[in-house]
């Protein structure tokens, strides 16, 4: 027999439930999303996958298991009842859902396994599932962007890229030959050091034909992983090395001191460890960790370039399904001008960081495009991670007091906003690493100003902003002035890119807004746009 679904009752003691928005159901995140599918289209990614991913992440099923793993949240398990040590997570069942429904969809293997526009269509996936339960997004990003580190060490390689590349989510305890599957995590921050990798002091020395590993380590993102990039201090120099979490036989020597309690991303643990001469496999040359792991950098940041996107189109979702079925004053809240108005404004930031995200990806599928994605991962990742906090806390006010309340998806939204700013390098970091390619490598100058030129002669606007960051910063800016400067160009390059990928209502309404500053910094300050256009981008009000 059919499931049979009866509705909840409306008619209360003492009133009546009106006025109040029915609960989403199922949607269709790719069929209700034009930006998603203009930038997949113009990027060459695979839409047809993408189109059941987003058929799939829509379901009310699926939302209620993001819910239900970041409420009840990991379990850190350090010894069993007879006091053994087990340095083990336990994770709700939800979790794990999320995690096979990811990596079965080829969330961390599609880009390496050579279809066109791979990367797009990965970049886009991380999108959609931010949409849903971002915290699970953490462990199949590290693995999908450790994938070419592993280069470094073939012998490593030839063992853990398949295991890395399959499509099971195996989290059983056991050495990666016996698994159908596996992840890695990453752990470099230490205490001393934060950003400055340099500084680290754990130690790794030969031993075993492979070395041993004795440090602390502040910060280890998803330590039930199979293994970990780690950075330790060889007799060369910093060197990087792949920690296996599981031996032959017993457990490596990795000691979970506690889980950090963080502001979101709750479904996924992240723990403070210590190596205790663990077994460690070098990757790359002693003295060589920080240009070897700066391949798994250069990945992982795509990803959190991207994911904000993703909250910003979930926020907005919430936001927009709410006006589209409130009334106030014998209106619907989205038929009053103002409220239309915020709306519009905020979509621009949405439909520009979902943009130039995709753009970026579709530069990591072409080798001789690799200048170009050096230099636009870290602006896009710039700009799309400072417009994602305030964009999702004016959608939080969009909704009044629910907003604010945890019945609503927008309170982990807000939690989870600020976290892609800080993973991969904190704004000021970023921005000094936009200056040093700028200063050292004329090859991405180069093929991020050809991509400025060749939006020129579209609109006016465009062409006097663009004059005018030229004049501004002939050269190497200082580095007090490195925010404004990655700000200029990477908002830039997004008009770029929607002057050749959106419809004029978007392009033109981003150059006004953020081009022109044809208004105030509040949302819904900005004259002249072509609200109805932007906020039908939004989709069906559902």
């Amino acid at each position: 027999m059919g499931e049979i679904m009866l509705p909840p009752r409306t008619a209360l003691p003492g009133h009546e439930v009106m006025n109040q928005p029915q609960t989403r159901g199922d949607g269709d995140l790719w069929a209700s999303d034009p930006a998603l599918r203009d930038g997949v289209g113009a990027q060459g990614g695979d839409g047809a996958h993408l189109a059941a991913r987003g058929r799939a992440l829509g379901t009310a099923d699926l939302r209620d298991a993001g819910r239900e793993a970041m409420r009840v949240v990991p379990d850190l398990r350090l010894f069993d009842a007879g006091g053994r040590r087990l340095d083990e997570v336990v994770f709700h069942p939800a979790y794990h859902r999320l995690m096979a429904e990811g990596i079965g969809a080829g969330y961390a293997a599609l880009p390496w396994e050579g279809a066109r526009g791979g990367h797009v269509t990965h970049a886009a996936m991380v999108y959609l599932h931010s949409q849903v339960e971002p915290g699970t997004c953490c462990p199949m990003t590290m693995t999908y962007a450790a994938v070419p580190a592993l280069d470094a060490n073939p012998e490593v390689a030839a063992l853990w890229r398949p295991k890395l590349l399959s499509r099971s989510h195996d989290p059983s305890v056991a050495p990666v030959a016996a698994k159908s599957g596996a992840t890695l995590g990453m752990a470099m921050t230490e205490k001393q050091g934060g950003s400055d990798l340099r500084a680290n002091t754990t130690t790794a020395l030969p031993a075993d034909g492979a070395y041993r590993l004795t440090g602390h380590k502040w910060f280890c993102s998803a330590p039930m992983s199979d293994g970990f990039l780690t950075l330790a201090q060889a007799p060369g120099g910093l060197t990087c090395f792949l920690v296996p979490r599981w031996l032959e036989g017993e457990r490596n020597a990795i000691r979970l001191l506690r889980l950090k309690d963080k502001l979101g991303n709750r479904a996924n643990a992240s723990a403070e460890i210590e190596y205790d001469g663990a077994l460690a496999h070098r990757l790359g040359e002693e003295g060589q960790g920080v240009r070897t792991i700066i391949e798994m950098v250069h990945h992982t940041r795509l990803d959190t370039a991207m994911a904000p996107a993703g909250l910003m189109r979930a926020a907005l979702a919430e936001a927009h399904h709410w006006v589209s079925h409130r009334t106030a004053f014998q209106r619907r809240l989205i038929d009053q001008p103002l409220m239309a108005a915020v709306l519009a404004d905020l979509a621009l930031d949405w439909e520009g960081a979902t943009a130039l995200g995709l753009r970026v990806a579709a530069a990591f599928d072409a080798p001789d495009r690799r200048p170009f994605a050096r230099l636009a991962v870290a602006l896009a990742k710039y700009l799309s991670n400072k417009l994602c906090p305030p964009l999702v806390a004016e959608a939080m006010e969009v909704m009044g007091g629910m907003g604010y309340v945890e019945d609503t998806a927008l309170p982990w939204l807000y939690r989870e906003a600020p976290l892609n700013g800080i993973w991969e390098g904190s704004g000021n970091v970023i921005c000094l690493d936009i200056l040093r390619t700028v200063g050292k490598e004329p090859a991405a100058v180069a093929a991020v100003d050809a991509a400025l030129d060749a939006a020129k002669g579209a609109d006016r606007r465009y062409d006097v902003a663009l004059d005018r960051y030229r004049a501004l910063w002939p050269a190497l800016p200082p580095e007090a002035e490195a925010r404004r400067f990655a700000e200029s160009l990477a908002t830039l390059l997004t008009a770029a890119t929607l002057i050749e990928t959106a419809p004029p209502a978007v392009s033109d309404g981003y150059i006004a807004a953020r081009l022109a500053r044809e208004g105030g910094r509040a949302p819904g300050s900005v004259g002249g746009l072509d609200t109805a256009a932007l906020i039908a981008r939004l989709g069906p009000a559902g």
